[in-house]
């Protein structure tokens, strides 16, 4: 009886010795991985705070606390908590904004990114190059750089793009969910998507090429295939994919095919993995292991230096248990460290790789220095409607007051009106 107690009392022993070790071996790696985000910045590709101000409180900067808002996956005890050291913010307006006010809105989202950054200098620094990143790191603060998500933001204006990086834009996806005049989205290759351009339009290469003199990185994420690879083809710059995962762990078309992720290592590039639940296991439930099987894949395909972190942050409904806000992001480096990430291979997914893109698109821009802006405007017929005006275009006539009765019936003129009222409506 005694030798049966004592028996069941070593087998107990063990256990709790099993689990004690288990817990100290992952003590270990949260402190590693601590310690690394300490030396390297975390740079995340791609977080969608800033239309939360707009949904919540109408980008109304005065009616809310970062300190203390709670209803969203970021804030800044959240940032701190996560070690966060340089974010791309999504300057994101929806697609049925397109052909209306799409420049206005994505303007007012920009400046919201900025005010943001001015309200909170003691967390935050806006930044618009790989230089300003490391100092704003070495200076403990939170890098802040703009990502506009779509091309539909720029209304096929090559002046607006040039605009938007003077305002410090320093990616542009080209399309979101719907194509734009000049490229094709990743719905494309869906049953419920058509393509208009198969791939790029002669606009859209226009637009690849003007990115590259102004430095300005091209995402891809979004994009349909053959977009992929026409711009992998071109680009004299690397690409990225700010927020897009592993086709061969999770078979949705928002995600990177195997053939790509060779291409963009090839190229130099990045895929940030985003967390969303749906391109982790194409399901509606992830957790922590999901995520990292995605930077295990693309380590052991194209290897670690094409990889880095887009979380996607209060953009998606679904994120995994264990990666419920940005706060979590060292469990995700922990992780990593216990499947057998080496250091170094850590630091690069955190924000060398990043880093060492952003140089190389500055160096392309700076070899192009004595090329002139691209000023040939997207063909007319391409972007004609009734709530659009042609001046600049030849043969394009704009009646004054006086002349409205010649040029043009009241009929035209009500039609016209009416037309525009209902695409703003739309």
């Amino acid at each position: 009886m005694l030798s049966r107690a004592l028996a069941h009392v070593c087998r107990l022993m063990g256990v709790m010795s099993f689990v004690v070790a288990q817990i100290t071996a992952q003590d270990q790696y949260m402190t590693r991985a601590l310690n690394l985000m300490s030396e390297t910045p975390l740079i995340d590709g791609h977080n969608d705070l800033p239309w939360q101000l707009r949904e919540r409180f109408n980008n109304q900067l005065n009616k809310v606390d970062l300190n203390t808002l709670n209803t969203t996956h970021t804030n800044i005890p959240k940032i701190k908590a996560g070690k966060l050291g340089a974010q791309f913010w999504s300057a994101f307006v929806p697609c049925d904004t397109q052909y209306k006010d799409a420049v206005r809105q994505t303007l007012e989202q920009i400046d919201v990114i900025h005010r943001m950054c001015q309200k909170y200098p003691e967390t935050f620094r806006f930044t618009a190059s790989s230089q300003e990143i490391r100092a704003a790191f070495r200076d403990n603060r939170t890098a802040c750089l703009i990502g506009v998500e779509g091309g539909h933001s720029l209304d096929s204006s090559l002046g607006t793009l040039r605009a938007m990086y003077l305002l410090g834009v320093r990616y542009l996806t080209l399309t979101h969910s719907c194509n734009t005049p000049w490229a094709d989205n990743w719905l494309v290759d869906t049953e419920s998507g058509h393509s208009e351009h198969n791939g790029l339009s002669p606009f859209g290469k226009q637009v690849i090429k003007e990115m590259n003199r102004l430095g300005m990185l091209i995402d891809l994420s979004h994009m349909s295939v053959e977009v992929m690879n026409q711009v992998l083809n071109m680009s004299a710059a690397p690409v990225i994919f700010s927020h897009s995962s592993a086709y061969g762990i999770c078979p949705h078309k928002r995600n990177v095919p195997d053939n790509i992720l060779l291409k963009v290592r090839d190229k130099g590039g990045i895929v940030m993995i985003n967390f969303y639940n749906d391109y982790v296991t194409c399901s509606s439930t992830a957790n922590v292991s999901n995520v990292a099987d995605h930077f295990d894949y693309i380590k052991k395909l194209a290897g670690p230096s094409i990889i880095g972190f887009g979380g996607d942050y209060d953009g998606v409904k679904r994120v995994p248990t264990g990666l419920e806000d940005v706060s979590k992001m060292p469990v995700l480096v922990a992780e990593l460290l216990a499947r057998g990430w080496k250091d170094e291979e850590v630091k690069a997914a955190l924000g060398e790789n990043l880093l060492r893109v952003l140089k190389k698109t500055e160096e392309v821009r700076d070899s192009l220095a004595v090329a002139p802006p691209d000023d040939v405007p997207i063909p007319l017929e391409k972007v004609q409607n009734t709530c659009r005006t042609s001046y600049g275009y030849p043969d394009s006539s704009h009646p004054d007051s006086s002349s409205w009765g010649s040029s043009l019936s009241w009929l035209t003129v009500l039609m016209s009106l009416f037309a525009c009222l209902q695409l703003r409506e739309h």
